[in-house]
């Protein structure tokens, strides 16, 4: 507590400054902290390649021997200094250290919705200090270092004198993928994951199975993947590519949230899992064809049960995605064990409280293995009883209907993730970016309270039209626009002065080796063929 309160004085300081213009290209940095400030008159320091070092401060809670911090040790040094040079500077003092001091002790842990990701960072002549609360503010200080080197046109590497103290303005700023539309090689999504941490995302939303395939390779049920993955063999996620993708995220602050959608968007479930899918009826005998999943028989809830049960373990968040979303009540409607269980149950003709039903036996399963869940809005809208700690994903856009329905979540007192105007995978000519940057999440009518309920929002990647011949661009640098409205202060909204940071930021992009699309006209000085 004591060191954020620090940090809180250390910002009202900075917010006491008179604003001062940019010094140059290298001090841009995406997202915009909170807070930045410079020395009057400007000043560089210059950054020594071959001597330069990361290192523990004196009296760090975490020391070396830390894997989060040694990886992003490892991971910067090559991402600052790819194109080293053997032009060492000679004048002044060079800054030839960073010091990374982190009050509280954990390195071993996951992040959490509740991780504070505080830092502050200072540069000035000779000397370089980063200070966090967590390990996980430490990698966001690292990644805004990362961007203030700069490097001069005698190929000598330098950075601007500068204090930055920064947060993040919410706490869940995520990416969803899609992997059942289109099989993403584990590759591509390790990769996503390094510009998430680029762009200091903090959840990966891993959409995983979905009606066209479950590659998800169950220990408990392995014909789920055997019979619903395009490929048993080459088109699936084993249990090692799935622990490979929770530490590699790990390792860069990022939350791993799987969701498993039901009782719809199943159909890929159905060959593996024998009387799992309701029978779909025409006239007086089953089509063939196969709906929802089958809420009034028992082995459906033993078989949520255990799937569950290894899902819980296997994923280390606190949350699950629970999908709930767009059923459809044709094949429900049709089957007439169904319709005398409506009768039965006195639930008249309204199937939203048949799926209300199956809901609310799912919401028991999960809470009862010690799990959190998020659910897309519709389980909201149908009325389904929940646990005051539900967190409503709304994804519904209706031209700007989704603020009502962010009013509507909060007001109810549940908190609210926003997706619904950051659709990625729909593109259209132009500058598409500037629509996604210019959503505020809270400019709905409602009290102080319900926007503190706004627990921030995920940009999403739906598979329908993007495989791995085109996530990559379609993806950056747009949803740097959806990063920066998530983690900076809501006065950051100027398009102009974005285009020029998130412009200079896709060009540092390429020089990582991301092949992130143009925002429009223009060039970088290190191309992306030239990586």
């Amino acid at each position: 507590m004591a060191a954020a309160r620090a940090l809180q004085l250390s910002l009202l300081r900075l917010l006491l400054l008179p604003p001062l213009l940019l010094p140059g290209p290298a001090g841009a940095v995406w997202p915009q902290p909170q807070a930045q400030s410079f020395p009057p008159g400007g000043g560089r320091c210059p950054v020594p390649a071959r001597r330069f070092r990361f290192a523990v401060a004196d009296g760090s809670a975490v020391g070396p021997g830390c894997a989060v911090l040694d990886a992003a040790f490892q991971r910067y040094w090559p991402l600052l200094f790819g194109r080293a040079t053997e032009n060492e500077p000679s004048w002044e003092t060079p800054c030839a250290s960073l010091l990374v001091y982190v009050s509280t002790p954990g390195c071993d842990g996951f992040p959490s919705l509740d991780s504070s990701e505080s830092y502050k960072l200072s540069v000035s002549k000779g000397s370089m200090l980063l200070a966090a609360e967590t390990i996980w503010g430490a990698l966001r200080g690292l990644e805004t270092f990362s961007q203030l080197v700069g490097r001069d046109e005698n190929g000598m590497y330098y950075i601007n004198e500068t204090e930055i103290v920064d947060f993040p303005r919410f706490p869940h700023r995520g990416l969803l993928l899609d992997t059942s539309r289109h099989y993403l090689p584990l590759k591509a999504i390790l990769e996503t994951l390094d510009v998430m941490a680029y762009n200091k995302f903090n959840v990966f939303h891993w959409h995983i199975v979905d009606d066209p395939s479950f590659p998800y390779e169950s220990s408990t049920f392995p014909e789920l993947s055997k019979q619903g993955a395009f490929n048993a063999m080459t088109h699936v996620y084993t249990a090692s590519d799935v622990r490979s993708v929770i530490e590699y995220a790990r390792l860069r602050g990022i939350r791993v949230i799987a969701e498993f959608d039901t009782p719809g968007h199943t159909l890929s479930w159905g060959p593996g899992a024998p009387g799992l899918l309701t029978p779909c009826y025409v006239g007086q005998g089953p089509s063939g064809v196969y709906g929802p999943i089958n809420p009034i028989v028992n082995s459906t809830y033993q078989f949520v049960t255990s799937l569950f049960q290894e899902i819980s373990a296997v994923f280390p968040d606190f949350y699950l995605h629970l999908g709930g979303d767009e059923v459809d009540f044709t094949c429900w409607k049709s089957n007439p064990e169904i319709r005398a269980f409506m009768v039965q149950m006195g639930l008249g003709q309204d199937y939203k409280k048949l799926e209300s039903f199956y809901i609310q036996r799912l919401l028991d399963i999960v809470s009862s293995l010690g799990k959190g869940y998020i659910v897309w809005q519709e389980v909201f809208d149908n009325d389904v009883k929940l646990r005051p700690d539900t967190i409503i994903h709304v994804w519904k856009e209706n031209d700007l209907q989704y603020l009502n329905e962010i009013a509507n979540v909060t007001r109810s007192g549940y908190r609210a993730l926003l997706s619904a105007p950051w659709y990625l995978n729909r593109i259209s000519y132009g500058q598409d970016w500037i629509k996604a940057y210019k959503v505020e999440p809270l400019m709905f009518e409602g009290s102080p309270e319900q926007k503190a309920l706004v627990i921030g929002g995920e940009a999403c990647m739906w598979g329908e039209y993007v495989d791995v011949t085109n996530l990559t661009p379609r993806l950056w640098p747009r949803a740097g626009a959806v990063a920066e409205r998530l983690w900076s202060n809501e006065t950051v909204g100027n398009v102009q002065d974005a285009y020029a940071r998130l412009a200079e930021f896709r060009c540092t992009l390429l020089g990582r080796g991301v092949q992130a699309q143009p925002l429009y006209v223009g060039y970088c000085e290190h191309e992306f063929d030239e990586v």
